[in-house]
């Protein structure tokens, strides 16, 4: 019995072996060298000096073309895994005919750190932690350290190296670990990459790229162009399924309305068909250039709901210690905090920014309530204040610190404060307009931001340590039941929690959160549907103004943005207003 079963094993391997296709594509023309075609150079260098990745050392290639002119800075186009798709000879040939412009072509190896004694040891290898890990690390390797020490190179006639520090002139590529590593790049830095090339792709479950094909469908459009090989016969191990993974990535490009082509095929985990295929993926990726790539309209119901054509973010000012607390008074006039520096700034009607004369205190959370005072907590002194339309400064309540506050229509204010007592957990106020503060919860990491659903019955608590936001009931008294983690939000790879600051809904009921990620956009059933990206990469709190209150403005450290929207706002100091049910 025991020969028949290792016979029967050693059956199913050997079919399973011998079932794999024989893979066999014809070079491609533009692959072989050709005749009368100026020939580029390749250059070898090693890199041990990055700070990015400490104490890694890897070889690296450098490719110039013979058209390559000092004067004119060159595209760029970096390859993983050092050189590959037989890529020098694929660029002279297209370079000679003028279907991709003069690129020099970068051709890395991942980072290695080398063992103190190698007959003892082996060295750690950087391949996975590099390639397979999200969020912007390998981007700015390449920016900040990889790309200035080329620059200090020459060619061996002599020519210096200059790289064109236009987005729409690089191109990145890989293959497997090298692939998602590529469209990572991109991904994080649509402004430093713009063209992708990926064959046989890693995105599934080694280091979270598996959540790829969710956020693309989910972020507004980047100016992205892709380029996609996989076969039939890729890997499906432990990680995942690596042929579902890459189509399932070119369904959710194409659903989000990127310039996406791609190539499918029966091989396996290798480079035979990327091979064949190189120099046609090049002309599709440098095609039209040097006209940029532009953004397609995502079939994301929620950016049709939300989003306005041709409405993009807005600089409002710069150059703030720390801009925080914005809040909108009944006109739609914004303002907002500068934290450190004590000052206090309001954005008129006319989307200008002026400085008010008063200082004010180190305020941090503000609020307007229904008769037209605002709120505002203070870092320096434990007190909840409030400023008249005149000016005048009043004390509402005192013995705590707060963090973010919401006003009702009843007058009732809930405050959010930092850590607690003995047990670390930050505490949520109800201050009542007679000045009392009742503890309503005290079990939350950190409490940061807070705000009421447009009907306010219900209130939201966002814990700043956690990927959550909770959604308690009020009750007639003001007080809160029914706690529930409610909404489920995005968390980077990069962070242990999603950096959950201000909280704002609109008039139909979605919820607006902040967060590392950028404005993360649920529906009233608690699911993320739409994150908006600001400009610099931070946000920290939102608020909605303008007339009509259908400009969001967004604290983003040391610069205010604003963005027009299809929606109106939800103001706690007006009547409630009863939004309809969402789609369960």
């Amino acid at each position: 019995m025991k020969a028949l079963s290792l016979l029967c094993l050693f059956t199913f391997l050997s079919l399973r072996v011998y079932s794999q296709p024989t893979e066999s594509y014809p070079v491609h023309p533009d692959a072989q060298v050709k005749e009368g075609v100026p020939k580029g150079e390749v250059l070898k260098f090693t890199f041990d000096n990055s700070k990015i990745f400490p104490g890694t050392w890897r070889e690296y290639w450098v490719y110039i073309p013979a058209q390559y002119q000092p004067s004119q800075p060159a595209c760029v186009y970096v390859n993983q895994d050092g050189i590959q798709w037989q890529a020098p000879t694929v660029f002279d040939n297209l370079i000679h005919k003028k279907e991709m412009p003069v690129t020099i072509g970068i051709f890395v190896m991942h980072g290695r750190v080398k063992a103190a004694n190698p007959d003892a040891a082996l060295d750690r290898f950087n391949r996975s932690f590099e390639y397979d890990g999200l969020g912007d690390n390998y981007a700015r390797f390449l920016l900040e350290e990889l790309f200035p020490d080329i620059e200090t190179k020459k060619a061996t006639d002599g020519r210096a190296i200059h790289l064109s520090k236009n987005g729409n002139d690089h191109a990145i590529g890989g293959s497997s670990s090298g692939a998602v590593c590529a469209f990572t790049a991109a991904w994080e830095r649509p402004d430093a990459f713009s063209r992708v090339f990926s064959t046989i792709g890693t995105y599934v479950g080694l280091r979270g790229a598996d959540n790829y094909h969710t956020l693309i469908r989910k972020f507004e459009p980047k100016p992205l162009r892709i380029f996609l090989q996989d076969g039939t016969n890729d890997l499906n191990i432990y990680a995942g399924d690596w042929w579902m993974a890459n189509q399932t990535m070119e369904r959710s490009l194409i659903f989000a309305g990127y310039e996406v082509q791609h190539t499918w095929g029966e091989g396996a985990h290798n480079g035979k068909h990327g091979t064949a295929i190189f120099a046609d993926a090049m002309r599709y990726l440098w095609k039209d250039w040097p006209q940029p790539i532009k953004t397609g309209m995502s079939k994301n119901q929620m950016f049709t709901d939300v989003l306005l054509p041709n409405e993009g973010w807005q600089l409002v000012g710069e150059n703030y210690s720390t801009s925080e607390g914005p809040a909108a008074n009944a006109k739609g006039e914004v303002f907002f905090t500068d934290g450190p520096t004590k000052k206090n700034w309001k954005v008129g009607l006319d989307g200008k920014a002026s400085l008010l004369p008063e200082k004010s205190g180190n305020f941090h959370g503000q609020a307007f309530s229904p008769d037209g005072r605002m709120y505002a907590t203070t870092i320096a002194t434990p007190k909840l204040m409030a400023y008249s339309p005149d000016g005048k400064l009043t004390a509402i309540a005192q013995g705590f610190t707060g963090n973010d506050l919401v006003v009702a229509n009843n007058g009732n204010c809930y405050v959010t404060s930092p850590s607690q007592g003995t047990n670390g957990l930050s505490n949520v106020w109800l201050i009542r307009p007679n000045g009392q503060k009742v503890t309503v919860d005290a079990s939350l990491g950190l409490a940061t931001g807070v705000t009421l659903s447009p009907d306010q019955t219900l209130l939201y608590v966002a814990d700043n340590q956690s990927h959550w936001v909770y959604s308690f009931t009020i009750q007639p008294d003001g007080t809160l039941a029914n706690k529930q983690k409610y909404y489920w939000i995005h968390t980077p790879d990069t962070a242990d929690d999603a950096g959950i600051g201000g909280l704002k809904t609109d008039r139909d009921g979605r919820l607006y959160v902040t967060t590392r990620m950028g404005i993360q956009v649920c529906d009233q059933a608690g699911r993320v549907n739409l994150i908006l990206p600001t400009p610099n990469g931070k946000v920290s709190n939102i608020c909605f103004g303008s007339e009509n209150f259908d400009i969001l403005f967004a604290t983003c450290g040391n610069k205010v943005y604003k963005r027009k929207l299809n929606v109106k706002g939800a103001n706690a100091w007006e009547k409630p207003n009863k939004p309809t049910a969402p789609r369960l």
